[in-house]
């Protein structure tokens, strides 16, 4: 799910113009998974730029209130949520927390840092959901303590059909500010890319996995 239609190609033209996404369907990027993909993304800039960083702040504390009220508990994902999810606990007046990929190795061996109890109300903040995986990892994490995720919110989603499927059977609701629809909508009008460019970006988002394998 996504809100807002402005203010999704809002985002989507904050993240071109920093290059927290870069287009190149000419000469694709390689993920960690191996997928080749047009689109690269990195929301961990938008903190190096205050304007963009204040909105999208002000967008996450909007949704948090319209759709959760005000949870006990905000918990970021590591790392590209921490910064984020803490900006966002702090307008909010609320307590955070950070989910970390797994255990530690040593000390304490937590998965999550910060104080989080048993009964609580949590609202995860994540800065990018591609295929779901890591993102739900966290959410059962905050579920493994006995806590109730009310639900995640992400600056933006490819909308992969594996991810939507998985938070479906995770019962996770997830809002994103923007998604893949609105960066083609708005990198179009931009001048980011042409017709022949789009239509090459959504054959990759039909088979991402085998796209240029």
């Amino acid at each position: 799910m996504t809100v807002w239609d402005e203010s999704a190609l809002k985002v989507a033209e904050f993240l071109l113009q920093i290059k927290a996404i870069k287009l190149s369907p000419k000469e694709p990027f390689e993920w960690a998974s191996g997928w080749k993909s047009p689109i690269y993304c990195d929301n961990r800039l938008t903190l190096s730029y205050p304007t963009i960083r204040t909105y999208i702040r002000q967008q996450f504390v909007k949704i948090i209130e319209e759709t959760y009220a005000k949870p006990d508990v905000i918990a970021g994902v590591a790392t590209g949520g921490i910064a984020l999810g803490a900006l966002v606990a702090q307008e909010l007046g609320i307590p955070f927390c950070y989910i970390r990929s797994e255990m530690k190795g040593h000390g304490m061996q937590n998965q999550i840092e910060g104080v989080l109890n048993e009964g609580q109300n949590v609202v995860i903040i994540e800065d990018l959901v591609s295929t779901g995986m890591s993102s739900l990892k966290a959410v059962k994490a905050v579920r493994d303590v006995g806590a109730n995720v009310k639900g995640m919110v992400a600056i933006f989603t490819y909308g992969f059909e594996k991810a939507e499927t998985a938070f479906a059977d995770a019962n996770c609701e997830l809002i994103t500010l923007s998604n893949y629809e609105s960066l083609v909508k708005q990198a179009f009008q931009s001048g980011f890319l042409n017709e022949s460019e789009i239509e090459g970006i959504k054959e990759w988002r039909v088979s991402p996995s085998t796209w240029k394998a």
